[in-house]
């Protein structure tokens, strides 16, 4: 193979692919979800955030208390989510969920059901005060009552009015500072921690110092001594305080990996790396005091296994192993916040697989069995994206309400989106493109088609699944191979693990020699390919200053040069942020050979590439086009939109070079993966997968890593998630509906 420039590229190792869930390589690197770690969004899709640094607590950066486009966003979600929620609790009732709780978690349970229900609040733990908190976050349920007489719904609904918190006031953030300060913690930390503890934050910290774990970057090190400064002799490792904030700072961490739950022998085991001289008695503590949930899924009878609507729907010749008989899974300990998620989820599919009217329709496997069922799976590469697409036009054509949704909106066709048969997901859930809504708040469909299913976390999941009316077909068709969302949960890997529905998987195969390669890591195998017309180029480096140079040159001449195309048509993907070819190194060169300037914007100039996290979970790409005094213009394929002056430092970062998390769901005509040799930690079969499966025309590998990329592909699999859903599933539909 040849790089694009004509230079003769020695030959690369037999295998050339690798993938990874685990953090990113490079000692300065921090995750997002299942790659890297970065604060509360616990996505990799958004800028990473800036942890307090050091013993003494020191922090960089400060929230913006008042309320972002982000958090109006999410408000605007959730406000539906209520509607929903209320029309749901008018019903007879919810479905069952599956579990089994006994004493004190079934008591448990029930207050979740009355949360659910909206007669009691989800936040017992981290409320100071029955004031409602300064900024609605990621973490906090609003759920306002519906209104009292339905208002008619116009063709195309818009986003619900976001609801609006009052900022920190100056009097309590005088508070929050003057406590800090006595605690020895970082002025720079009070509008943060006012935000998250809300009007009374003062009291609150200084009646338990140990919840300043609920303040985004703290880590437990820096929390004990802020609680030693001011309690003094009257604390200890084992203050039930303690025990109770580390055990939800432990979740929340896992969150960030992707996890909705752990076991509990797991939280124990973290608890007594923390030094907890008791772990046992500091769970039973956090579970006894409504800081947590205790879970104990019960085990489906013999018998009962729901029926595989086919054999092997794969082709693998495979089996998941669902509804085996085997041990019964281990007690679970996790946040109402997830909890009501999944268990939202799980009920809301079960409600659609039965409330469809099966019929007989004409056509291929997949039309076949969206016609007979509620809920249908569709596995496949890029090229079986065309399927769902046939199948919505079909639909449409049979006279169905019919919408497709799709995770990146730069993948939206020009005329799909035009016509309105086509919307990103963002922009269905806050109403601000997609169907009207009935007077119940549900979207007016009859078919809903969301490809890129494997980027649903649960708790856009459940938003999702919650906004369709009864009796409509639902179908999630993705690539189970790419890596999973960046926000908690597996929703599709749980789904098909689940064996519920039927799951139709696609024989068109990524045509090639990029279709070919990726085909092989799929399976395992990274297999040189022939690539007549250099569609894949190796370009060996023997170290990461090495790597970050041919990476600007592949960028701003090779590649343009070879296939004419412009460096906005090329996009770069590592490991993770941090490292000498981390995403932060790699833009900061790109920038400087791309687009130079003094960073005159918050480090920014017109024609920066960015990547902009609107809300957690999601990344968007855009083109920055100056500045005034609402903050930064940026052009995304939503059109112009302003980040606040307070969020560009936390919500923004250059998007020359992403991460493989970033770049899921997306493809661009050529892409640059950058392995150097400290990224061999980080590689694995997934990240591989989605790395190289998202360049169109031209793959170029910045190869450092020696025998270590196909020693990744062939074993390294991405480490599985902790999560509730596949076993809620099996639960609710192993015995079919008597009624």
């Amino acid at each position: 193979m040849t790089e694009p420039s004509g230079e003769t590229a020695p030959e690369a190792p037999e295998d050339v692919a690798h993938e990874d869930g685990a953090p990113s390589a490079g000692p300065e690197e921090e995750t997002t979800g299942p790659e890297e770690t970065t604060g509360p969004e616990g996505n990799a899709s958004g800028p990473e955030e800036e942890t307090a640094g050091g013993e003494d607590g020191k922090a960089a950066g400060e929230a913006a208390p008042e309320l972002s486009e982000a958090q109006a966003e999410l408000a605007a979600q959730r406000e539906l989510r209520a509607r929903i929620e209320a029309r749901k609790a008018e019903k007879s009732g919810p479905v069952a969920g599956g579990t089994k709780l006994s004493g004190t978690a079934a008591d448990l349970l029930a207050a979740v059901r009355a949360v659910e229900g909206g007669s009691a609040s989800g936040s017992a733990f981290f409320e100071a005060a029955p004031e409602p908190p300064a900024a609605p976050g990621p973490r906090e349920a609003v759920r306002p009552p519906a209104p009292a007489v339905p208002v008619p719904v116009p063709a195309v609904a818009p986003a619900p009015a976001p609801v609006v918190a009052p900022a920190p006031t100056a009097g309590a953030l005088a508070g929050v500072r003057e406590v800090l300060a006595r605690g020895g913690a970082p002025e720079a930390l009070a509008s943060r921690t006012a935000a998250a503890l809300g009007e009374r934050a003062a009291e609150a910290l200084t009646e338990d110092p140990w919840r300043l774990l609920a303040v985004s970057g703290v880590r437990p090190e820096q929390a004990d001594g802020f609680a030693r400064a001011l309690l003094g002799g009257a604390c200890g490792p084992d203050d039930p305080r303690r025990t109770v904030a580390l055990t939800v700072w432990l979740l929340d961490r896992a969150a960030l990996q992707g996890h909705t739950a752990l076991t509990v022998d797991e939280v124990r085991a973290g608890l007594a790396g923390h030094g907890v001289p008791d772990p046992e008695q500091a769970v039973e503590t956090a579970v006894s005091e409504g800081a947590v949930l205790l879970f104990q899924e019960e085990e489906v009878p013999e018998g009962e296994a729901p029926e595989d609507p086919e054999e092997d729907p794969d082709g693998s010749g495979e089996e998941t192993g669902a509804g085996d008989d085997g041990p019964s899974e281990p007690p679970l300990l996790g946040l109402d916040r997830y909890a009501l998620a999944e268990e939202s989820l799980a009920e809301g599919l079960a409600r659609l697989v039965r409330t469809v009217t099966p019929e007989e329709w004409d056509g291929g496997e997949l039309e076949r069995a969206v016609g007979g069922h509620g809920l249908v799976l569709h596995t496949g590469g890029e090229a079986a994206r065309a399927e769902p697409s046939a199948l919505a036009a079909a639909a449409r054509e049979r006279g169905l309400r019919t919408l497709v949704t799709v995770h990146a909106p730069e993948r939206l066709d020009a005329a799909e989106r035009a016509a309105g048969t086509a919307v990103p997901l963002a922009a269905l859930l806050s109403g601000t493109a997609g169907p009207g809504r009935d007077e119940e708040g549900a979207l007016a469909l009859d078919l809903l088609v969301v490809l890129d299913a494997p980027q649903l976390d649960v708790e856009t999941g459940a938003l999702l699944v919650e906004a369709l009316p009864d009796g409509c077909r639902l179908v999630l068709s993705g690539d189970p191979d790419v890596l999973g969302a960046a926000g908690p949960g597996a929703v599709f890997a749980d789904a098909l693990a689940a064996r519920v529905c039927p799951r139709v998987a696609s024989r068109r195969p990524d045509p090639g020699p990029l279709g070919e390669l990726v085909s092989g890591i799929g399976i395992g195998e990274l297999n040189q390919v022939e690539a007549p017309g250099k569609e894949v180029v190796i370009v060996p480096v023997r170290d990461a200053g090495e790597a970050v140079h041919r990476t600007v040159q592949l960028v701003a001449d090779s590649v343009p040069r070879a296939f004419g195309l412009s460096p906005e048509d090329t996009r770069v993907i590592t490991v993770g942020h941090g490292g000498s070819a981390g995403t932060r190194a790699l833009n900061a060169a790109l920038k400087q050979r791309l687009n130079p300037g003094p960073g005159r914007f918050g480090g920014y100039d017109p024609g920066d590439r960015v990547a902009y996290a609107p809300v957690p979970g999601r990344t968007v790409a855009g083109t920055v086009l100056g500045a005034d005094a609402e903050g930064l213009r940026l052009r995304t394929a939503d059109g112009e939109v302003v980040v606040a002056k307070e969020r560009v430092e936390s919500a923004l970062r250059h998007g020359w070079a992403l991460t493989a998390h970033q770049a899921a769901g997306d493809r661009w005509p050529a892409v640059v993966a950058v392995l150097p040799g400290d990224a061999a930690g980080g590689l694995s079969r997934p990240w591989v997968y989605t790395a190289f499966g998202r360049a169109e025309r031209h793959l170029s590998v910045v190869h450092g890593v020696d025998q270590a990329l196909p020693r990744a592909v062939a074993e390294v699999l991405a480490p599985a998630r902790t999560t509730r859903l596949r076993p809620l599933l099996t639960g609710l539909l192993a015995v079919p509906d008597e009624e």
